[in-house]
């Protein structure tokens, strides 16, 4: 056990889902081709002038409401002044005098045990261009200059690289069940800072903050955190480097943080309200209708499917990463399918099945109910779980319900007492052998004669009657 404690806050950004860009009408969209989706506004050519995005604002309210967070009175905006050849403008759209969101505590599960996530702000600007380095030169593709933009900024108040992780994984599946993002960090819509530094048992911060910049993946999250962890620990232990607040970043190749450059002070971005936006008044009654959008989010479900369903962590981060695989497991759950059933059929067939179709589960012909039909003829000795599966599979082959595929394939099991025991008599009287060394005490030999049974009857003998004659007959 570590003699201190690693303190993590996050900043993460993340691209809102929307048609078009914050402050001009250029297409939101992301492209392999550079420089399509760029007008005017996006390059800050004279006399342009930005014009809200309404759905925008929408999305960003509403992800402050997911994270707990107060909302403002009104809608005010600043400009965040600084050089950079990806910002045309010499300055970027932000917000600092009162963001969309304020002091927001999220509860959680990872590893293990119940944590809180508390959030210090949550605001809306817009992306900057992105740049692509070679050797002499360095290109500008405007393409993502002006998208919309939340940036998520928490206290420092998470302990491991687990629970960095455990947040950003609630982060991205909450921008999906809310259709605020995609949250694709192959396209770029995800970006993480991480700041990490060290107490010791007093409370005491013993170490400068660091900060690595633009981590795209969660993975890379928690190998970044352990590296800087033990980087700082052995700088305090063994003094074999010195310890400065600084920018460092993640490189993927090595599983180590470099420094990019050290901090002295603060950056002073000379902020002020942005002139060109009005105030804008957000009314209650505008905030409860974002409110009521908001489905039953991720962590809810989690802890819900864990501490009341009895499912390990894992399993129930099966089920909650998409909101449509959650629904149908909550709407079989309803009908009274028992959870962990329900779980098995979607872990074992459905997402294997939804995988190699390319498919999303809303467009997946054995609706919750259907599928009951399948679970409730298996319960009730109709077919044998073997059945089960093969009934599942015809199903979608021929698009019939269950009911209808039994009777066409005649697969209801054989459960009469009469028709079994003439053909287990029939099998023990042909296999004298057999029959001998199981009363001379090889046990195992009852699963041959179980296994002789459905050969004989094709699979369709019911497997508990089965085993009830053949214990009365052996």
């Amino acid at each position: 056990m570590s003699k201190y404690e690693t303190v993590i806050g996050l900043e993460l950004h993340c691209a809102l889902k929307t048609n078009s860009k914050v402050f001009s009408p250029s297409k939101n969209s992301y492209s392999e081709v550079p420089n399509i989706y760029a007008n005017e506004i996006d390059l800050s050519f004279p006399g342009i002038m930005p014009s809200l995005n309404k759905e925008a604002v929408r999305k960003a309210l509403k992800m402050s409401m997911v994270l707990g967070c107060t909302q403002p009175d009104e809608l005010l905006f600043d400009r965040k002044n600084y050089y950079y050849p990806d910002l045309p403008k010499g300055f970027q759209i932000t917000q600092v005098t009162k963001p969309v969101g304020i002091n927001g505590k999220i509860d959680l599960y990872a590893d293990g045990k119940d944590f809180t996530v508390y959030i210090h702000d949550i605001h809306l600007e817009e992306d900057t261009a992105s740049l692509d380095h070679y050797d002499t030169y360095s290109l500008i593709n405007y393409n993502r200059c002006g998208a919309p933009l939340i940036e998520i900024v928490t206290t420092p108040c998470l302990h491991s690289g687990e629970e960095a992780v455990a947040f950003l994984e609630y982060l991205a599946n909450s921008f999906k069940y809310c259709d605020i993002s995609e949250a694709d960090t192959k396209k770029g819509q995800i970006r993480c800072d991480v700041n990490i530094n060290l107490k010791n048992k007093e409370g005491k911060y013993v170490t400068p903050k660091v900060e690595i910049k633009n981590i795209n993946s969660f993975s890379h999250v928690v190998e970044a955190i352990n590296y800087e962890v033990k980087r700082q620990t052995e700088a305090l232990d063994l003094g074999i480097e010195e310890l400065v607040q600084e920018t460092r970043r993640y490189d993927e190749s090595t599983n180590t943080t470099i420094r990019m450059r050290t901090k002295v002070d603060s950056v002073d971005y000379k902020y002020f309200v942005e002139p060109n936006i009005p105030r804008i008044k957000i009314e209650t009654s505008y905030l409860e209708e974002i409110k009521k959008e908001i489905p039953v989010l991720p962590n809810v479900r989690l802890i819900k499917y864990i501490k009341e369903y009895g499912f390990t962590e894992g399993e129930a981060k099966t089920i909650v990463r998409d909101i449509d695989l959650s629904n149908y497991f909550e709407e079989l759950v309803s009908l009274g399918v028992v959870p962990k059933t329900a779980f098995n059929w979607i872990s074992s067939q459905i997402i294997g099945y939804l995988n190699k179709e390319y498919m999303n589960i809303k467009d997946f012909y054995l609706t919750p109910r259907l599928l009951k039909e399948i679970i409730d003829a298996i319960n009730n000795g109709v077919i044998s779980s073997k059945q089960g599966k093969e009934l599942f599979y015809l199903c979608l082959d021929e698009k019939q319900e269950p009911s209808v595929l039994i009777k066409t394939h005649s697969m209801s099991q054989m459960s009469d007492d009469g028709t079994l025991s003439d053909i287990i008599d029939k099998i023990i009287e042909n296999n004298p052998e057999q029959r001998k060394a199981f009363h001379n005490g090889r046990s195992n030999l009852f699963d041959y004669f179980v296994g002789q049974v459905m050969k004989e009857t094709r699979g369709k003998a019911n497997p508990v009657k089965v085993k009830e004659i053949l214990n009365e007959r052996l």
